[in-house]
């Protein structure tokens, strides 16, 4: 028996009339929704898009324009390091913690192994090594050997960065707010006390 020619009793819809409705919904909803979506991506900027290979890319690092030629997942610690040659900033825990790459990047304190080096292009750099010259040494430097800050030596490039960044923007902090700011860094050999008094001497400097 021919389905189409059974007699239904009441209103209703065979399965063939309703699948022909939804078809029918659901280009008109699609159609809507592109609709409005057209004008949302128009406003959304272009995603800028690097290949993996090498860039050669411009670093202002110690007041000097340096160029390097990396790929874009390059750390900043490394092309510091292996590309410039500038061995101030340790890679010491290889997790982000204890502050042994702390370089400033626009006077901020900031680890060098948290940064790809593309990222920081048009920024201004510095490392340890921007604190010595030999017409000039920086007054944390001279704080850091009056107060035997210093045994190993693996952390204090970044431990005197930090320092200088932060007695930069807070002149003439007090001993807390010192101790605060050193919360970053860790010393494994424990001169944490000298640290503390270099860093509370600069701060007064700066003042």
């Amino acid at each position: 028996m021919d389905r189409n020619h059974i007699n239904r009793s009441g209103p209703g819809f065979s399965r063939r009339e309703f699948l022909k409705g939804s078809g029918a919904a659901v280009v008109v909803g699609a159609a809507a929704t592109s609709a409005v979506e057209a004008p949302l991506e128009a406003q959304q900027p272009a995603t800028k898009i690097i290949s993996a290979g090498p860039h050669t890319i411009t670093l202002n690092v110690n007041g000097e324009n340096k160029q390097v030629t990396v790929e874009p997942r390059v750390l900043l610690i490394d092309a510091l390091r292996n590309d410039l040659n500038l061995t101030g900033c340790k890679d010491v825990c290889d997790r982000s913690t204890c502050g042994a790459c702390t370089v400033l990047i626009d006077g901020k304190p900031v680890y060098a192994c948290t940064r790809f080096a593309i990222e920081v292009v048009g920024q201004k750099i510095d490392t340890a090594e921007s604190l010595y010259s030999p017409e000039k040494t920086d007054d944390v430097v001279t704080a850091f050997c009056k107060h035997d800050a210093i045994q190993c030596g693996f952390c204090t490039p970044g431990f005197v960065m930090t320092v200088r960044g932060f007695c930069d923007q807070n002149p003439g902090a007090s001993e807390e707010a010192c101790r605060r700011a050193l919360g970053g860094n860790i010393c494994r050999c424990g001169t944490y006390d000298g640290v503390l008094k270099a860093a509370y001497d600069t701060a007064q400097i700066v003042r």
